[in-house]
């Protein structure tokens, strides 16, 4: 288990010393997002801009127009909701090069409740033209994902849980990430879990049972939700006919959403499922019992599996 958080404020860190003019601002939640490793080492080099998201965001691409690659980092809820307008025209119409790094995405914030648990961010980010939208889905993947931020232009949206979560990758098969190419992490004949950030970890787990009950599932890890791996989408639905997508945001915009779109428009009959929040407001829980109650576990999409290919 690691914490993608860690790895966040790590990789910036590591990234600091081999960039002289990449900086980083935080929104008074630097011990939270780790980005507090960063200003250790770099104070200089790192803006603490209090309870302003939206004037972080409007520095960061005033620092940007100056050569400088600014990470701008809070809670998924504050980074994007709170700041959409400041977003969307600072970053996305002037196609600044930012980059917002968000933490505490999803239902999985727990007990902090509905103000908190980000669940339309990626709908939110994936609309704006100019925008990448990046689900990292454990502490490798993050690490590498950050260093690809750094070395793409353009604005981009990253977004992380809070707890920690099991390494599904080592440092050699990471090294073949690329910004806007899914990764095959299991291969199956059956029938395709597509899932992005912490459910693609329960896939795989999913995978598992699934197979000892005679189902081959193909799993696959999106990290990039836009611009959308549409190849691989088609070569999942024409391979197996029949894909489910998974994560922990609202199905409606998300990485479903986009997936279902790419689908629709290029006239592949495939059966098909979104798991996902669905167009509600969740409530203040343990983690555990949340995705749980909310359908986003091994055991949901064990079941989710089963009834699209009965039905």
């Amino acid at each position: 288990m690691a914490n993608p958080r860690n790895a966040y404020g790590e990789t910036l860190v590591k990234l600091g010393e081999k960039y002289p003019n990449l900086v980083v601002l935080d929104a008074d939640l630097s011990k939270s997002t780790k980005t507090i490793m960063f200003a250790k080492k770099y104070p200089e080099r790192f803006f603490e801009m209090g309870i302003a998201e939206a004037n972080m965001i409007s520095t960061a691409a005033g620092l940007a127009s100056c050569g400088k690659i600014p990470f701008a980092s809070t809670f998924a809820v504050f980074a994007t909701g709170r700041v959409y307008d400041q977003i969307r025209i600072d970053l996305a119409y002037s196609q600044a090069n930012v980059k917002i790094f968000a933490t505490h995405g999803g239902i999985s914030v727990g007990k902090d409740g509905a103000s908190h648990q980000m669940i339309e961010d990626i709908a939110l980010m994936r609309v704006l033209p100019n925008m990448t939208v990046l689900a990292p889905s454990d502490a490798t993947q993050t690490g590498k994902i950050v260093e690809l931020m750094a070395t793409n232009k353009g604005p981009m949206y990253a977004r992380i849980g809070r707890a920690n979560a099991p390494i599904i990758y080592d440092k050699d098969y990471i090294e073949s990430v690329k910004l806007g190419k899914g990764m095959i992490v299991e291969d199956g004949s059956d029938v395709t879990i597509i899932a992005c950030g912490t459910m693609v970890d329960p896939a795989i787990d999913a995978r598992k049972t699934l197979f000892k009950q005679g189902i081959n599932a193909q799993v696959i890890d999106m990290h990039t939700i836009k611009p959308l791996d549409e190849k691989l989408v088609i070569k999942c639905a024409r391979e197996t006919g029949a894909i489910i997508t998974a994560e922990e945001h609202s199905i409606i915009g998300g990485l479903g959403g986009a997936i279902a779109e790419t689908l629709a428009e290029n006239s592949h009959p495939v059966r098909f499922r979104r798991m996902g929040i669905k167009d509600r407001f969740c409530e203040s829980g343990e983690p555990k019992d949340l995705l749980e109650k909310y359908g986003l576990n091994e055991k949901h999409i064990v079941k989710n599996v089963k009834d699209l290919l009965k039905n």
